[in-house]
């Protein structure tokens, strides 16, 4: 009686289950296995997929359905190229089935590979490109096609695979941004030299090194004053001389050309020589 319970409660319908197609498999009881294998729903899940077409096939494996379970593994091989079943989860026996399927459709599922990155490569969509040619690469690493990789088409395949994703790995990858080129500082235009006068507090007014005048040439009824300005420079010369009043036009000329001799310690501020402006009053007298 208590057997009779626990087997309806294995294959009530609401205990259809991967679990329970494992446990039936595991428990060497192969056709119940499938059975439930059978009513399990469709599913989107390439996992789940893949792993009752595994089962499936172990089951008809066990049950000497050799055709079907080659079916079975062909539908785990298509949706996973790489996946080969554990040494430690099955027999030799279901290994060399998977082995003989996979020597048998990696081949054309390389080619496909290839074809599916070169046309994505030509589209110039180079992200997918690389991994399509990366997947290609790596089932051709698969021991169960080592031999057909040494032969053609696989080894003309496997050098343009490898050069194709070289390629579209460089052209996916962005350029690194363009280096800034420095823009330098707007050149100021140039500004003149400030010129001090004695009325800027700050300076220190140049000291004179020599400053003479040239006596007037004849006579003078009577006494005449006359003004020059002169610029001395931050070296102690005279960089520019103006009469602003005149004393004659003879001796004005004299006056000037003496100003461009004369020479003085430069006017400063914070012990800096700057150019600084300076009124000289010139006063002719009658000789006695």
């Amino acid at each position: 009686m208590i057997a009779a319970v626990l087997v309806f409660l294995a294959f009530a319908p609401g205990q259809d289950s991967m679990t329970a197609a494992r446990d039936l498999y595991a428990s060497a009881a192969y056709e119940d296995a499938l059975a439930v294998l059978d009513r399990l729903p469709k599913t989107n899940r390439p996992d789940e997929t893949r792993a009752i077409e595994q089962y499936r096939a172990f089951c008809l494996l066990a049950l000497g359905r050799t055709a079907e379970a080659e079916h079975a593994i062909e539908a785990v091989v298509a949706g996973a190229p790489l996946y080969q079943p554990a040494a430690a989860d099955v027999s030799p026996r279901v290994r060399a089935a998977f082995s003989d399927v996979r020597r048998r459709m990696l081949p054309g599922i390389i080619q496909q590979q290839y074809a599916r990155a070169k046309a994505a490569y030509d589209r110039k969509d180079f992200a997918a490109a690389a991994s399509g040619f990366a997947r290609a690469l790596e089932v051709m690493g698969d021991p169960d096609v080592a031999t057909a990789v040494t032969q053609s088409p696989l080894s003309d395949l496997r050098t343009l695979a490898t050069d194709f994703h070289d390629l579209a790995v460089t052209a996916s990858t962005p350029p690194p941004p363009p280096t800034p080129v420095p823009v330098p500082p707007p050149t100021p235009a140039p500004v003149a030299p400030r010129i001090f006068t004695p009325g800027d507090t700050a300076v220190v007014p140049p000291i004179i090194v020599r400053q003479e005048l040239p006596p007037f040439p004849g006579q003078i009824p009577v006494a005449k004053q006359g003004m020059i300005e002169i610029i001395i420079d931050e070296n102690g010369s005279v960089e520019a001389a103006t009469m602003r009043k005149t004393v004659s036009p003879a001796y004005d000329a004299l006056a000037l050309a003496a100003a461009k001799t004369w020479r003085y310690k430069p006017a400063s501020v914070n012990g800096v020589p700057v150019k600084f402006r300076k009124i000289i009053t010139i006063t002719v007298k009658p000789h006695a």
